[in-house]
């Protein structure tokens, strides 16, 4: 007889289960969690309100008597023995009526915790509920462990609100279906800028034309993009943006292009193992953004990047570095050393970021930071000008910006990387444009104002039109080709 072996869609439906089953232990663990601090807390305060009460003058004072009052207790125990049977029997009545008075006001307290959280959900349904009210009510679904039950109302709540809203602003677009275009184009713009993406009805996507009498473009978003890119990257697909994500493999590909990098050391290093070395570069092997970054100047002037602080010491970076591993802002104790790269030598000023927005061969935005003094920020377009994002808004300053032929450079080398977006950062150096890193998700990408996530949505759309028509067109991207050929043999 054959044995049977469960199907895929079987084994996949019983992983979700135990996924769900998972989901709810860790739920169950946290009220648990949340309850135990909660006696924990409490028998910490009778026992400093116990302490308090032994260390005051009136406890001292009545010693005697308190000695006094038990000796006649036990006097009086075995003088009135059956009157004590008594109270003891009215003591447990007591006790028990008690319990049930204290049950009734559990159910009146409960009932009155959800009164609450029905007129929070109201408040904030009407955007009546300041951020001040929001924090101390999430602060407070945390200390009782209804973390996940305050976050599924809110859900629930704004789910209703947006289904009636969208409802209604169907029903109002459809009134006009069968008018005249230029009736019913306004109220269908109208209707399409209060709309995401995926709540646009089709029969206003059947008036779309070309001229953009109607236009879509209010649905473009930058944010909903990136975060469709990483599911796919959940799928397990090896993305070129992820792949460039290695910084090795990231310099490989530069100096297939002949772009000009820093020098790296081959060898990674713990802690305790990492050479002192003047004028390095110390990062973690596997990391995002400034986190775990210090610039070497010397061993007694250290440049904790993300921190924007001066480190006296060796010691110091140390002591540093083994907290950037404890807060996990580091994942593990492995790092690289590189060049150090200085826009001033003489002085040891840092060089600055060039952070390039690329959409396939083109530039939209370019980011650049300066670290020191402070840590600030300056917003361009790929023509000059300097703009505002919604991001780093209360920490701009007046930069310098990049040159044409720099904006050209990273618009050149985005082109040799099949992918619709990726940003490139560069170091601004004593000699020139020297290339850092590649960032396929641009940490906080949701902090940008609508009017610039449109606008960047828009360019990740066109760049994917521009990257399908080149490879229909049989172009081969030779240089990345090999580097991913070298990665799988």
């Amino acid at each position: 007889m054959s044995k049977t072996y469960p199907s895929k869609e079987g084994i996949q439906s019983e992983l979700q289960h135990e996924k769900e089953r998972e989901h709810e232990l860790q739920i169950l663990f946290m009220k648990h969690e949340a309850k135990k601090r909660e006696l924990q807390n409490e028998q910490k305060k009778l026992r400093r309100d116990q302490k308090k009460i032994e260390q005051s003058r009136l406890w001292k004072y009545t010693a005697v008597w308190r000695k006094t009052i038990t000796v006649c207790k036990s006097i009086k125990t075995a003088f009135l023995g059956k009157a004590k049977q008594e109270l003891i029997q009215e003591n447990e009545q007591l006790h028990l009526e008690l319990r049930e008075l204290r049950q009734q006001l559990m159910n009146v307290e409960q009932k009155l915790i959800n009164e609450t959280h029905k007129a929070n959900d109201r408040l904030i349904a009407l955007g009546k509920m300041d951020r001040d009210h929001l924090l101390h009510s999430v602060k407070r679904a945390k200390e009782q462990g209804q973390m996940v039950e305050y976050m599924r109302r809110l859900i629930e709540s704004k789910t209703s609100i947006q289904n009636a809203y969208r409802e209604a602003l169907f029903l109002s677009a459809r009134h006009y279906q069968n008018e005249k275009q230029d009736v019913k184009a306004p109220i269908f713009r109208e209707a399409l800028s209060g709309l995401h993406a995926e709540e646009v009805p089709e029969f206003i996507v059947r008036e779309v034309d070309e001229k953009e009498t109607i236009s879509l473009k209010s649905i473009a978003s930058f944010r909903a993009n990136l975060s469709i890119r990483l599911r796919k990257k959940q799928f397990g697909t090896i993305l070129p943006e992820w792949l460039l994500d290695q910084k090795k493999v990231a310099y490989r590909f530069m100096d297939s292009l002949h772009i000009d990098r820093p020098w790296v050391s081959d060898d990674t290093y713990t802690i305790s193992t990492i050479p002192k070395k003047e004028r390095i570069v110390i990062k973690p092997q596997d990391g995002a953004g400034s986190r775990g970054v210090y610039l070497v100047f010397t061993e007694g002037n250290i440049l904790d990047v993300k921190r924007s602080k001066t480190l006296n010491s060796w010691e110091s970076l140390v002591e540093s570095m083994k907290e950037d591993l404890d807060s996990c802002s580091v994942k593990e104790d492995s790092w690289m050393i590189e060049e150090l790269l200085l826009e001033d030598k003489d002085t040891f000023r840092p060089a600055r970021d060039l952070k390039f927005y690329c959409f396939y061969g083109k530039v939209a935005i370019i980011l650049e930071v300066q670290r020191f003094p402070e840590l600030s920020y300056c917003w361009w377009t790929a023509d000059g000008k300097q703009i505002t994002t919604g991001k780093y808004d209360g920490d701009l300053f007046k930069g310098d910006g990049a040159s044409e032929q720099e904006v050209q450079l990273a618009a050149s080398i985005s082109s040799e990387i099949p992918v619709p977006f990726i940003r490139i950062d560069f170091l601004k150096t004593s000699r020139g444009l020297v290339f850092g890193e590649f960032t396929p998700k641009p940490g906080n990408y949701d902090e940008f104002n609508r009017e610039t996530d449109q606008w960047l949505g828009d360019e990740f759309l066109a760049a994917e039109e521009r990257l399908i028509s080149d490879l229909l067109n049989g172009k081969s991207f030779e240089s990345f080709k090999n580097l991913l050929d070298a990665r799988l043999n």
